[in-house]
């Protein structure tokens, strides 16, 4: 898929906020590293839609603190067979 930057950022901006998505879940879907991602949604998303750039942050921030969670379930689910 060939898509001008600006429309990348806010398509997976759409992305993380409709399905709470994590900087490496859309990564993986939409094929580009996480550093893109992250980028895209955090300063290139701040001057093109500055409303869907703070929707997008809430989500970003949820998932942060979320993520010792997320990781001790992985390592759960690892050793346990």
């Amino acid at each position: 898929m060939k898509w001008s930057i600006d429309e990348r950022c806010v398509e997976i901006a759409g992305y993380i906020n409709e399905t709470g998505a994590t900087v490496r879940a859309a990564a993986k879907k939409y094929g580009i590293s996480k550093s893109t991602v992250h980028k895209d949604v955090t300063t290139r998303l701040a001057r093109l839609d500055r409303a869907l750039y703070e929707k997008t942050k809430l989500v970003l921030q949820k998932n942060k603190e979320e993520r010792h969670i997320r990781g001790g379930e992985a390592t759960r689910a690892k050793y346990k067979g």
